[in-house]
């Protein structure tokens, strides 16, 4: 089902607007940032970003390959309980595709040309049906609603995985990893975690589907303290 543009300004769509995941969070957090930062207007400033989730994030992949190689899955995915009928997705070269914060899982809509993309981790396959796989990170124990920030990224993989033909679980999996201790060899010991999120495919559409609105409509006038005076 193609979203339904049709009655907007579709000459404000052309430049290319590529969206993420992330880009999306923006939008949650204000439209005028989003509409700003995608127009080429302004950007809202940016922290510096750490490093070591991203260091974790290869270790992590490469962790995961590994077992991939062996058709295992590995111990802190077995502990709770998942073995039989599922396996970790073999395919390395389309794994390495999605994983690609170039290139990713897209779909563009084509009334407007707005292009969607996001880059996952991993992925579980159940019979003919895949399961998003993502590692978090963290520096503390999990709340108990930690995981809900999360719902928006994982519906929008799952619309994307569909989009592209692909049969998907209605839910995801959440892996997180949060420091327990250093031992004696000064190695750093992790907790492990893991999260099944139940995931909607037609959440992720709505969601597209409203950023391609804002981004054909004028600017938003409601202003946050970042784009306040912008």
């Amino acid at each position: 089902m193609e979203m339904k543009t049709q009655h907007y300004d579709f000459k404000m769509a052309s430049q290319t607007f590529k969206l993420s995941p992330s880009a999306i969070s923006l939008m949650n957090e204000c439209h005028r940032c989003f509409w700003l930062t995608q127009h080429k207007k302004w950007k809202r400033p940016e922290g510096p970003f750490p490093s070591l989730p991203a260091g974790m994030d290869k270790v992590l992949k490469t962790h995961f390959d590994k077992f991939m190689n062996k058709g295992e899955l590995p111990p802190e995915i077995r502990e709770y309980g998942i073995s039989n009928g599922y396996k970790l997705f073999d395919d390395k070269k389309q794994l390495d595709t999605w994983r690609s914060n170039f290139k990713g899982i897209q779909y563009k809509d084509k009334p407007s040309g707005i292009l969607l993309r996001g880059a996952i981790d991993n992925m579980i396959r159940k019979g003919e049906k895949l399961v998003v796989l993502d590692y978090k990170t963290r520096g503390y124990p999990l709340k108990e609603d930690t995981h809900e920030h999360y719902q928006n990224q994982m519906d929008i993989y799952n619309f994307l995985l569909r989009k592209n033909g692909y049969e998907t679980e209605d839910y995801s999996y959440l892996l997180f990893y949060y420091p327990k201790e250093v031992n004696d060899f000064g190695e750093v010991i992790f907790y492990t975690k893991l999260i099944k999120i139940a995931t909607s495919s037609k959440n992720g559409e709505a969601i597209f589907g409203k950023a391609i609105r804002l981004l054909l409509s004028g600017c938003p006038t409601k202003t946050c303290e970042w784009c306040d005076g912008r």
